[in-house]
């Protein structure tokens, strides 16, 4: 069915009299007896009755009336959809995240970005770094806040945090019971859990390769993948972790955290994209971010 029989029809179902609907629609009078014609011949039912002196809706036509004023309303905004699709004021980004940009840039990215682009739909799916790489290639993700490096030249990525490791350590710790900074070979007797090295690979091998710099290997007691699940482990007693600094922010019982003496390497979160992706949402997600840490 044409979209502009439809209107030929409103037309004359408006005007109910086929000269001044084609007046109105700037054509002559025998081609739009000919598209009304071939519309209900097109729909199989009569929809005017017509004599010499008027023209009326039978009822499919009066029915039809209502639906061809729907349908062309939906046929008109569609195009404004569209370009506002285009634009990246609507749409959808899948956006991966690891646990640990919860209490640093996450927050404050998605409320600039939700108040700027309120018609794009989000999906938020908290993955690991070596999950979210996966899922990146895969198409599955737009972006992804995930650890550094990031070694693969089809992904582009942007520099969204970088912060020190502190310890994590059991409130019953002779070290978290004295309020001061802990050196690290301090730290070389006491159980240590971390991140599997498959899952974090950069978390994995700063921690260790700081251990290294202070003369000791740790003695692994336990892998957890969530930093939550982490601190939780140290709030049960099982042992120490190095963390980064803004989960100081996550609170739990019997779990106290100190700055390090020694100079700590730096956690680094990035945002990663495939540069093969040219969405528009996630264009505009890539500038609203940069531009909220310039800020």
């Amino acid at each position: 069915m044409e979209l502009r029989r439809l209107r030929y029809f409103v037309a004359v179902a408006e005007a109910l009299h086929f000269g001044r609907a084609a007046a109105r629609l700037h054509i002559s009078q025998p081609p739009l007896s000919r598209h009304i014609q071939q519309l209900e011949h097109e729909l199989g039912a009569m929809l005017f009755r017509r004599s010499k002196r008027r023209v009326e809706l039978t009822d499919a036509g009066a029915y039809l009336l209502i639906e061809a004023r729907r349908l062309l309303s939906d046929a008109d905004a569609l195009g404004e959809r569209l370009r506002r699709a285009a634009s990246g004021e609507v749409g959808y980004l899948a956006l991966g995240f690891i646990s640990a940009v919860d209490y640093s840039v996450l927050p404050g990215v998605l409320s600039a970005y939700r108040k700027a682009y309120p018609g794009v739909s989000l999906e938020l799916r908290e993955l690991t770094t070596d999950v979210q790489l996966r899922e990146l290639r895969d198409g599955r993700i737009d972006a992804g806040m995930l650890l550094a490096p990031v070694d693969d030249a089809a992904l582009a990525t942007m520099p969204l945090s970088r912060e020190p490791l502190v310890v994590a350590l059991p409130a019953a710790d002779p070290l978290a019971r004295a309020n001061r900074r802990v050196w690290l070979r301090a730290l070389a007797a006491r159980p240590f859990i971390l991140s599997p090295r498959a899952v974090a690979t950069g978390l994995h091998d700063m921690i260790l390769g700081f251990c290294e710099t202070a003369g000791f290997a740790p003695r692994v007691a336990q892998e957890a993948i969530q930093l939550q699940t982490i601190v939780s482990l140290v709030s049960a007693g099982l042992g120490v972790a190095l963390v980064p600094a803004s989960l100081r922010d996550l609170r739990r019982s019997c779990v106290v955290y100190r700055r390090l003496r020694e100079t700590s390497p730096l956690f680094t979160v990035l945002l990663a994209w495939r540069r093969s992706n040219h969405s528009a949402s996630l264009g505009h997600f890539v500038a609203t971010t940069r531009q909220l840490l310039r800020r």
